[in-house]
């Protein structure tokens, strides 16, 4: 079984950002928000009614403003979704699987199950979204320039045209964590054959946008424009930490590509039946054994698995009474192939936010492997002498055990992502924009 093999067959929901919610599909493709995204769109809705629309058509009421910011900014988000639909259905089209795609504050995101093989894969998922935004520029121009002017319709086409024009552009800046940043990536990763040192190199460059970004907002400050110079450092601090983990990620992937689960999967993780009750597993399994967590067996199958976790939400008093099947993680289970390397074991388990999974081949279980194996197998390399890239990925496993899921890194876990920061930062710099 390969990686991407292990990917598409982890049968239970993928995880999603805490605090999103689905509004339904488009092409088979979940489609989530973000509460940040009502923000967004309350800013951006005051940003045109309060101050662009009536500079560039005065005359109109409040309420009008209003209404026409707030359908503008609705249809820029529309504009985001069709961005990263774009990157999603192209990642289809070459054999990866898309999860959802997340609008939020700051654009939104597509969850790739798995990174693209080949750098004209990267290319094609990467490139194909900031064009679709310049394609919309120019047709939201073409109605702009078909309406008569100046009127709330004409108005909001050449506003639409605008910032798809500036979404498109800013994208293509050759830094992670933005589209730019993986076209380039997949440029320099095809001229060498290097994957690592593409991801150097795009990596570097975006956290050299960042630091640019931050330079320039704290200018904005020193000259009096508090607002917009507070939120253009942000933005620069928020791509420089992306680019940065883009990077780390990179590390810790290549410490732990080519080195098999089975090497550090645990062969006797222990098993609970059934009808096993709760006491028993909290004191023989976890206090005595010293499990996190046991696959629960049934006839020789693997049905669930039961946790620490899952005992903690049951009140002390009914562990007695309560077995361990009316409390586990039902089949089917997110698992591993002994085959796959640990890189994949410990992206599976960021992704899905788990700290174990099973090893299974040909349906039968082989063991369990945990976020604490692959640490202390990091651990052990360090002590004995091993490169500092190693040290490097010491760190970041240490990061992904504190942390119980990625939330909103999108270099965390495969993912697009359509920003509108170079949007947002404009937006506060330039007068009437």
């Amino acid at each position: 079984m390969t990686q991407q093999d292990t990917a598409r067959t982890a049968a239970i929901a993928p995880r999603h950002m805490p605090g999103s919610f689905s509004i339904g599909k488009v092409a088979g493709i979940d489609i989530a928000i973000h509460y940040t995204w009502l923000f967004a769109v309350a800013l951006i809705a005051w940003s045109l009614a309060a101050g662009y629309y009536p500079t560039d058509v005065p005359g109109l009421g409040a309420t009008t403003y209003w209404l026409i910011g707030l359908l503008s900014a609705v249809l820029l988000f529309a504009s985001v979704l069709a961005h990263e639909l774009t990157h999603s259905l192209v990642a289809r089209m070459r054999g990866i699987r898309v999860e959802r795609i997340t609008l939020f504050i700051f654009g939104g995101v597509s969850n790739l199950a798995t990174e693209p093989t080949k750098p004209s894969d990267e290319f094609l998922i990467s490139v194909v979204g900031p064009l679709s935004s310049l394609v919309l520029a120019g047709v939201f121009w073409v109605i702009a320039q078909a309406l008569p002017e100046p009127g709330p319709a004409g108005a909001v086409a050449s506003y639409l045209a605008l910032v798809n024009l500036l979404l498109g552009a800013f994208n293509l800046i050759p830094g992670f964590p933005l589209d730019g940043g993986r076209v380039f990536r997949s440029l320099v990763w095809g001229a060498t054959g290097s994957l690592r040192r593409a991801t150097l190199l795009a990596s570097y460059s975006g956290q050299a946008f960042g630091w640019l970004l931050i330079l320039w907002g704290l200018l904005r400050l020193l000259t009096g424009d508090a607002f917009g110079g507070l939120w253009t450092a942000f933005i620069g601090w928020f791509l420089n930490g992306a680019a940065e983990s883009a990077r780390r990620d990179q590390s810790l992937d290549e410490s732990l590509r080519g080195v098999p689960v089975s090497r550090l999967m645990d062969a006797n993780p222990g098993q609970a039946a059934t009808n096993m009750s709760v006491r028993d597993f909290v004191f023989q399994d976890v206090m005595d054994a010293g499990h996190r967590a046991v696959p629960v067996m049934s006839d020789g199958q693997l049905v669930g698995i039961v946790s620490m976790t899952d005992a903690r939400r049951l009140p002390g008093e009914a562990w007695p009474s309560t077995s361990v099947e009316q409390i586990m993680t039902r089949a089917p289970l997110v698992t591993i192939s002994p085959e796959d390397d640990l890189a994949a074991a410990i992206r599976l388990m960021a992704q899905k936010g788990l700290h174990q999974l099973p090893v299974v081949e040909n349906g039968q279980l082989l063991g369990m492997i945990s976020r604490e194996d692959v640490l202390r197998f990091l651990q052990l390399r360090q002590e004995l002498g091993a490169h500092r890239v190693e040290r490097q990925a010491v760190r970041l496993v240490l990061a992904v055990v504190l942390l119980a899921t990625p939330v909103g890194n999108a270099a965390a876990q495969p993912a697009t992502c359509s920003f509108m920061l170079g949007f947002a930062a404009l937006h506060t710099a330039i007068p009437n924009i």
